[in-house]
């Protein structure tokens, strides 16, 4: 079972002007910061954090595993479509536009880099 997913970030400022925008498209809002940590939570669950982001507590640089994603399970495929504009809208890299995966499937999916470069999934079955 998993409490809660942390990426790290090089900039908290415009991580978190970026979360807040693509993460309110899947229903998820900031509700904790210390000025080097945020935390997102259902808006329906505020006290229910699923996701942070992060300055490196070692005070070296963040960067992303190569083969690690993070993916977030939304109710419909129109959040899914939502999130992914939003997100390309304001500089997510495009790793894989909305649609069935595989195709002949009903889970539909897409996939982003984030300004750091962590890999973000969005999914409806």
């Amino acid at each position: 079972m998993i409490g809660f997913v942390m990426v790290g970030t090089n900039n908290l400022k415009e991580a978190s002007k970026f979360y807040d925008k693509i993460l309110s498209s899947i229903e998820l809002v900031q509700v904790f910061s210390t000025g080097k940590c945020i935390g997102y939570a259902p808006n329906n669950k505020k006290n229910k954090i699923e996701f942070y982001i992060t300055q490196p507590i070692n005070q070296k640089e963040a960067t992303y595993g190569n083969g690690t994603q993070i993916s977030f399970l939304v109710n419909s495929r129109d959040l899914v479509d939502r999130f992914y504009t939003k997100a390309i809208k304001i500089g997510a890299k495009n790793q894989g536009a909305p649609g069935p995966r595989p195709s002949n499937s009903s889970s539909y999916y897409c996939y982003i880099r984030d300004l750091d470069g962590n890999k973000i999934c969005v999914y409806s079955d």
